[in-house]
């Protein structure tokens, strides 16, 4: 008889002892890996009863080579590097930790935010090479309650942007179908079309997920819509940008910043377009990072990892995927 096996594909966490202890515990063994291609980890993963991924892509074939009642774990709240529907048809019930970090997010969000708007980077960089000259550098410069903030899509961390910002006196508008028009207007938020506040917000924040209808909705043919001092701010999903898009219309000065901190590709390439890209204010995926987000993230995943090997449910299934 085989032994099960709970199998980390990557990770970016000092340390695994929460997610081995939990699978030692069960009586299984304990593999952790750093795979950086979707072959390497449908590799990693064949037979594995657990597979517990971050950011690498389980493909439908990863998914045909786990183990028997198996269970696929993403550390995080995306779940858009997975095969979900394979999953499914192979009856494997997908967990995933969407309440980690909702904080972290916001807090990230409001902060990339607020220095595009104020122009924190261009002013500093003035000062740096010997210029006093703040109205040349900062113009124009709205003052917040001038501000439209528009939030494409408004779930919980939209709605954790939106509690923080309201105390700096900006104006909001939200695009999500699943937000009505009276509820909106009841929280402070204009209703809007996407191709509406696209136009007429100042800053767009992103938060929506990626599905067929979002990736790339931010494209060449939407930015061409914004106004020139318009910003983006995506902590989202890298997939809704066209990152090539987005680089040309800086470089023009179509629109004139965006600040990200997911992207298509992570790490982002060393040839990115994006690293040169005048009013471009880019982290490597840390919204989510706190002390204490880590050690929250980890407990969970290790407790579901108990969880399926006792049996039980996965504490939270993502979307479309098997209880």
């Amino acid at each position: 008889m085989n032994m099960r096996r709970v199998v980390v594909t990557d990770y970016t966490f000092p340390d695994l002892d929460r997610e081995r202890k939990a699978a030692i515990a069960a009586g299984c063994e304990f593999e952790a890996h750093q795979c950086r291609s979707a072959d390497e980890i449908a590799e990693a993963l064949r037979g594995a009863t657990v597979g517990v991924v971050q950011f690498g892509t389980v493909n439908q074939a990863a998914i045909d080579g786990l183990g028997e009642n198996a269970a696929l774990i993403r550390y995080g709240i995306g779940f858009d590097n997975i095969d979900v529907a394979a999953a499914s048809a192979r009856n494997v019930p997908v967990g995933y930790v969407p309440d980690y970090c909702p904080n972290e997010v916001a807090d990230h969000t409001c902060a990339a935010m607020l220095t595009l708007l104020r122009k924190l980077s261009p002013l500093d960089a003035s000062v740096r090479r010997g210029d006093w000259t703040a109205v040349a550098v900062a113009t124009p410069l709205k003052a917040f309650s001038d501000t439209l903030i528009g939030f494409f899509g408004f779930g919980q961390i939209g709605r954790g942007v939106h509690a923080r910002l309201k105390v700096f006196g900006f104006q909001f508008a939200v695009a999500d179908p699943a937000l009505s028009s009276e509820d909106a207007a009841a929280l402070g938020l204009q209703k809007m079309s996407p191709e509406e506040l696209f136009q007429k917000a100042d800053a767009v924040s992103l938060h929506a997920p990626a599905t067929r209808e979002t990736t790339h909705f931010v494209n060449a043919e939407r930015l061409s819509t914004m106004q020139p001092h318009a910003v983006i701010v995506n902590s989202a999903r890298g997939a809704l940008i066209e990152e090539a898009a987005l680089a040309a219309a800086l470089n023009s000065g179509q629109i004139a910043g965006a600040a990200l901190d997911v992207f298509e590709e992570e790490p982002l390439s060393a040839s990115s377009v994006l690293r040169d890209a005048p009013g471009a204010l880019l982290t490597p995926h840390a919204a989510w990072y706190s002390d204490s987000a880590i050690g929250r993230l980890q407990q969970l995943v290790a407790d579901d990892i108990a969880n399926h090997l006792a049996g039980r449910r996965l504490r939270k299934a993502v979307p479309g995927s098997v209880a």
